[in-house]
């Protein structure tokens, strides 16, 4: 016997009426995103879903938000180290408390989405961030600036997966779906050239709180609009909330990433080693768990689909090689080439601006060219681009650094598009939320790793190197000894000649120490792509 179609009636457009078994044939014909099935509420011109596009304007306001904000703290801490006067530890927290918590809860915050709804989640999330920002832009103290940076990564954690996964069930079309998840990555690299710029502007002319109002005129569109023109969607058969799986998602997160980005700053430490000992410990303890549980908070059964993992693994390394080149861009840029933060990112913006083009131009290459080779192609290009640093023998000019950066910008874009297409397309919609915290906390790892793996042999690197002269003593000569930055302070407080012997030195030892990266960073994103073309190989 033949399947019996629903009899579900969609309204069209033109006024005519579609039953089951002619919207059933109308689909095998015609794309369309009128409703689903399940669903017995007309959908109109007028209704959410029938405006696709203008939701994805909204959902692009929290990306460019979160972005910016990713990129533009840096630029304020002086301002609020002389305002707050804030001890070591102190600073050290108002700096880590936003990327710590939101790691942590990115697969939870997911989850939840899928159970309570994507568009609720993201609403509240839009709703808190913005007022604790406004909290954090007047907080009279360095202890409630922690406390709001801290909540801002709680609401922080609602915001992205919401949008990746809202756009996952807005647009059905695999070829819009690309085009939306391009438009979406864009946002990323816009807001990361519209930090710096952004952040450099408003500290010239305002307070250090300003950096955190940003947050107010960016999502009060947000909550106005979003819930006229985002669609709704969850998870229809939701398992329970389980506090255990969240607690030990977030004990494995938090002191993994701490530990990671502690070895960047300090080296291998007891301590930092032993809280990535403790975060490994409970992740382990994370997935045991959810292969038990029937219904699990994550179904990590999904990284056996090697299309999923593939892209997580793309999707991180991108990031890593990024944020890697732009550890030694940006001092280069500033300490080097002596140009102010604001115009070290006027610098950077083409390469952001071949990110954006690449990561749409792709959308329609992909449709003749299988993905496994084009991210396996981006994950080359990046290669390229740390090639050029390795063979220039050092740093660089500025002009040599740009067009490397732009050939890696065109990698980036290319293999984040595709890789976030295919972790969304490769699994049911329903887990679409899951998928998504799976995608944000694999760039929040590869950004973190990009920062501790190629900065920490940087640094390295410099120390071995770096001749100090006698002259400089004391704390003077370990700061100099240390980074490329302590050494241009402690020469301005130098005599002429002590002080260009002691720059020549650093700038030679930071040379070597991007040479070394620069290899690194050239064989790792081989091997990426060979691990692309073989995990990928199956993708659509």
């Amino acid at each position: 016997m033949g399947e019996t179609l629903p009899t579900v009636t969609v309204n069209r457009p033109d006024g005519t009426v579609l039953d089951g078994a002619v919207r059933a044939r109308h689909r095998r014909h015609r794309s369309t995103t009128l409703a689903s099935t399940t669903s017995s509420r007309p959908v109109t011109p007028s209704s959410p879903a029938a405006r696709p596009w203008a939701a994805l304007v909204v959902l692009m306001l929290p990306v460019l938000l979160v972005a910016v904000d990713n990129t533009v703290l840096a630029f304020a801490v002086p301002s609020i180290s002389e305002s707050l006067r804030p001890g070591g530890t102190e600073l050290l927290w108002i700096v880590d408390a936003y990327p710590l918590v939101l790691a942590g809860l990115l697969v939870p915050m997911g989850s939840l989405g899928d159970r309570v709804g994507r568009r609720r989640l993201l609403l509240i999330g839009a709703t808190g961030f913005a007022v604790v920002s406004a909290v954090a832009a007047f907080a009279p103290s360095a202890s409630l600036l922690i406390a709001a940076r801290a909540a801002l990564g709680f609401f922080g954690a609602m915001l992205m997966p919401a949008t990746l996964s809202l756009i996952r069930n807005i647009f059905t079309d695999p070829v819009q779906r690309r085009k939306a998840i391009a438009i979406w990555a864009a946002g990323f690299s816009g807001g990361a050239a519209l930090g710096p710029i952004l952040g450099g502007f408003l500290l010239e002319h305002y307070w250090w709180g300003s950096v955190f109002l940003l947050a107010v005129p960016v999502l009060v569109p947000l909550l106005v609009l979003g819930p006229v023109l985002v669609p709704e969607s969850r998870d229809p058969e939701p398992g329970p909330v389980d506090p255990v799986s969240i607690a030990l998602s977030l004990g494995a997160m938090v002191p993994l990433v701490y530990g990671i980005k502690r070895i960047a700053e300090d080296g291998p430490t007891t301590t930092a080693l032993l809280a990535i000992v403790l975060g490994l410990a409970l992740g382990y303890g994370f997935v045991r768990r959810q292969l038990r549980r029937p219904v699990p908070l994550l179904d990590v059964r999904l990284f056996a689909n090697p299309v999923f993992s593939g892209s997580v693994a793309a999707n991180l390394l991108s990031v890593f090689s990024m944020v890697g080149f732009l550890f030694f861009v940006s001092q280069h840029l500033q300490l080097v080439s002596g140009r102010t933060p604001m115009e070290a990112g006027l610098v950077l913006v083409p390469g952001l601006v071949v990110t954006v083009v690449a990561g749409l131009a792709v959308v329609r290459v992909v449709q003749h060219v299988r993905p496994a080779r084009v991210v396996a192609g981006g994950l080359l290009l990046n290669a390229v681009g740390y090639g050029l640093v390795l063979v220039s023998g050092s740093a660089g000019s500025d002009v040599g650094l740009l067009v490397a950066f732009m050939i890696l910008g065109a990698g980036v874009g290319a293999a984040e598009t595709i890789s976030n297409d295919l972790i969304l397309s490769s699994v049911p919609a329903a887990k679409a939320g899951a998928a998504s915290a799976v995608s944000e906390t694999a760039y929040e790892l590869g950004a973190v790793l990009g920062t501790a793996v190629l900065g920490s042999i940087l640094t390295a690197v410099y120390r071995t190197n770096v001749v100090v002269p006698d002259a400089v003593t004391g704390d003077d000569a370990r700061a100099a000894g240390e980074t490329l930055g302590g050494a241009t302070e402690v020469a301005s407080g130098l005599p002429d000649s002590v002080a260009q012997t002691l720059l020549e030195s650093a700038r030679h030892a930071f040379d070597s120490g991007v040479v070394i990266t620069s290899a690194i960073g050239v064989v790792l994103m081989v091997v990426a792509a060979v691990i692309a073309l073989r995990a990928l190989r199956s993708a659509e």
